[in-house]
């Protein structure tokens, strides 16, 4: 989808998914007229994707992996192994398990896969959710789900055509589902902290995992193993990982924000192992009525951890993380409820809405948004440049490559903030490179 949309057609395209959400779903047939099995298709074999599987066969006794697809056969034997403790509710053949850059599409295209779950680097999300979704397949979708703009535009539209095709669409945002945040966010709204007139939130931690290049792997085999670091694989982890806080910012706002001004840098994460992604961000966003939240993001070793959200209001703050939430300066309230797995809950209410036992969940739209909120905290800070949501939205950065191959590249220049253009190519030099 190369076409730009404006702000009215963002906010028309969401009207469109929620009157569709409560017209329900035509796909649940099957479901409604007796099957209550789902068969699920993993793309994506890392980490995540074996734990999203794992939680999804945990959600449900009636659900079963059929088929499994990845770039890389190691990855996928590893994940196939790890998952063969589950007995026949996981008994793939060789012929159920795909290799490729094109894996995807023949996994999809099983007649026997009802779901299937991307987990694959963020950069490969908007083809995979839209080849999925025309095809007719309900999606559980890895945050975040896109690392450019064009990605983003991509997923929208692939959140509508999931409507006007009535499938159901979880994203991998599992603080949307889990207890303690759905009752501070109930809270919040029936305003007992009062009106939110800003706040701040944070995603500071260590270290992550990395890979260093090896002589049997060509460039671009590295970058896909070691995609954490990468810009057009990752989107920066701002994008890979501070989204979650920043859709949580944007639930209790109510919205998405209208502007941001970023900075960040690369000071303690410089050798080239980590690519050439920044190792910190600060983002001054601010929504309607000029509110604002202060975003930061930091990957330092031996740095002060924080991961939460705080949203001020004009009676008291909240302060909300995982596995627990409370209220205070001026009001005092704690989550002490159970609090379930949020990564099994997303799956459940996924299972849920498939079947019909629920309204229709289709969460495309807002995850899209979420997506680009932390994407144009990252073009601002690349470029030291203010930037407005329109700008971000409809902005040219496409980092799709040509082709997928094999080939030598060399690493990406480091952004430069203040010389950098906010859409400057040089943030998709690796995927250009692969034209040769």
């Amino acid at each position: 989808m190369t076409n730009k949309l404006d702000r009215r057609t963002v906010l028309k395209t969401t009207a469109a998914s929620t009157a569709a959400v409560a017209l329900g779903s035509m796909a649940t047939a099957a479901f409604t007229q007796g099957r209550q099995d789902i068969r699920v298709g993993l793309v994506g074999c890392g980490g995540r994707g074996t734990g999203a599987a794992a939680n999804t066969l945990d959600a449900s006794p009636d659900t079963r992996i059929v088929a499994m697809a990845d770039l890389f056969d190691d990855r996928l034997q590893g994940s196939r192994a790890h998952l063969a403790s589950r007995g026949d509710r996981v008994a793939l053949s060789d012929d159920d398990c795909y290799v490729g850059f094109d894996a995807y599409r023949s996994l999809i295209a099983r007649d026997d896969v009802d779901m299937v779950i991307l987990a694959t680097p963020p950069h490969f999300r908007p083809m995979h959710v839209a080849h999925a979704i025309g095809e007719g397949k309900h999606v559980f979708m890895e945050k975040p789900v896109a690392v450019d703009p064009a990605g983003v535009r991509k997923v929208m539209a692939a959140a509508n055509l999931a409507d006007e095709k009535g499938l159901s669409v979880v994203s991998g945002t599992q603080r949307r589902h889990e207890a303690c945040y759905l009752e501070a966010m109930k809270r919040i709204q029936d305003g007992e902290i009062g009106d939110i007139v800003g706040g701040q939130c944070y995603w500071n931690m260590g270290g992550l995992w990395s890979h260093a290049p090896r002589d049997e792997w060509s460039d671009t085999e590295w970058q896909l193993r070691n995609w954490l670091y990468f810009t057009w694989l990752s989107g920066d982890h701002i994008v890979e990982q501070h989204v979650h806080n920043l859709d949580v910012m944007n639930w209790a706002m109510g919205g998405h924000p209208e502007k941001v001004m970023g900075m960040g840098g690369r000071q303690s994460r410089i050798d080239p192992k980590y690519g050439h992604i920044f190792d910190h961000f600060a983002n001054d966003y601010t929504y309607s009525d000029g509110r604002q939240v202060m975003s930061m993001a930091r990957q330092a070793v031996g740095a002060t951890g924080r991961v939460e959200e705080r949203m001020q209001g004009t009676k008291g703050r909240a302060i909300t993380h995982s596995g627990g939430t409370r209220f205070e300066s001026g009001v005092d309230w704690r989550f002490e409820d159970e609090n379930p797995n949020p990564y099994v809950v997303e799956h459940k209410d996924l299972h849920a809405s498939i079947r019909g036992d629920t309204p229709r969940l289709n969460e495309g739209q807002r995850i899209a948004e979420s997506t680009l909120t932390a994407i144009m905290g990252r073009m601002s800070a690349y470029s030291g440049k203010e930037l407005t949501w329109d700008e971000a939205l409809n902005a040219d950065l496409d980092m799709t490559p040509p082709q997928y191959a094999f080939v030598e590249l060399g690493l990406p220049r480091i952004p430069r903030p203040g010389n950098t253009k906010f859409d400057d190519e040089l943030w998709a030099s690796t995927a250009t490179a692969l034209h040769g």
